[in-house]
């Protein structure tokens, strides 16, 4: 039985005006995600799926489409209108010691959101509001006066997703959370956010480029390539039957702890990346891909479904 829709996405666009033309950063990106549920988006650098986290959250202007959110259409919302809907929508960044003001305390970087929305009004109940918070994500109390410079990566993540929950939102965008972290540390912030949703109810979108950690993590997988979604599956459906030939280039590049055995041949992806700029309509991965034949050169394929739930957008899916 479906669950409630906590966020549709439809036709999303976003454009960057250059010297050279357009940049088709994202291009015609549709999907929904149920409350509660994780939808993946994987692809290489510069396929733009984080422009598209951040142009959902409306941290960038969209340039066309609709972004419905719990029901409201936010797509034109002012930064006015969508100032409320901040506590509802958040975001977890890549790098947490960029995204954290190095002049202030955990306490003081934790309980920031409380203050600015005004979320509780005396200082002994923000102060007990952030301990709880910094214990949540497992942050130790003797850390509360100390300067992010003085942490190591994987706590200062730790902040970064306390930030996250302290207006206790609905949906969280988390980019890259784990790539500038240790292995080890990674296991442990992706157990982390796996526990919250299922203890607070959250909503991800989870922004990788590491298919391996994103099949741990997703109940659907989006692949993304120049601007615009080739596969979208839920993740068993995905890693067992991938169709489209960047999906499963992508899926033969996964490391595999085969010892003694030969391994699966890999699928190489040669060629560079077509510009993203004046992009021709054309398959956008013809140049690259080894199953390209003149059909690909009549229009950019969309997306669509092939078996319940599986969307693909490629002119040979039949053929496969």
């Amino acid at each position: 039985m479906a669950g409630k829709t906590i966020l549709e996405v439809d036709n999303l666009t976003k454009f960057f005006n250059t010297p050279g033309g357009q940049l088709h950063a994202v291009d015609g990106v549709s999907f929904k995600i149920e409350e509660g549920k994780t939808l993946g988006i994987v692809g290489e650098s510069g396929c733009g799926k984080s422009t598209t986290g951040r142009t959902i959250l409306k941290l960038l202007e969209p340039t066309g489409g609709k972004i419905i959110f719990d029901g409201q259409d936010i797509t034109n919302y002012s930064r006015k209108q969508m100032r409320p809907l901040r506590q509802e929508m958040q975001m977890v960044f890549q790098d947490p010691f960029s995204s954290l003001d190095p002049r202030q305390t955990v306490m003081q970087l934790i309980s920031e959101p409380i203050i600015e929305h005004k979320l509780l009004k005396s200082k002994s109940d923000i102060e007990e509001r952030t301990l709880e918070l910094m214990r949540t994500v497992g942050l130790a109390e003797r850390y509360m006066n100390v300067y992010p410079h003085e942490l190591d990566g994987g706590r200062r993540q730790r902040i970064g997703i306390a930030r996250a929950l302290a207006v206790r939102p609905k949906l969280i965008v988390c980019d890259e959370p784990v790539s500038a972290l240790d292995v080890s540390i990674q296991a442990q912030i992706l157990n982390l956010l796996k526990k919250l949703q299922a203890d607070l109810g959250l909503t991800y979108i989870f922004i990788t480029h590491d298919l391996s950690v994103v099949k741990y993590f997703s109940d659907d997988i989006a692949v993304m390539y120049l601007g615009q979604m080739v596969e979208k599956a839920p993740s068993d459906v995905l890693f067992q039957n991938p169709v489209h030939p960047y999906t499963k280039a992508l899926l033969s590049a996964i490391p595999l702890p085969i010892v003694g055995k030969e391994k699966p041949a890999r699928q190489l992806i040669r060629g560079e990346i077509t510009s993203p700029v004046n992009l021709p309509d054309e398959c956008r991965f013809m140049k690259r891909c080894d199953c390209a034949a003149e059909c690909c050169k009549n229009g950019n394929p969309q997306l669509r479904e092939i078996e319940p739930g599986h969307f693909v957008a490629c002119s040979r899916v039949n053929e496969f």
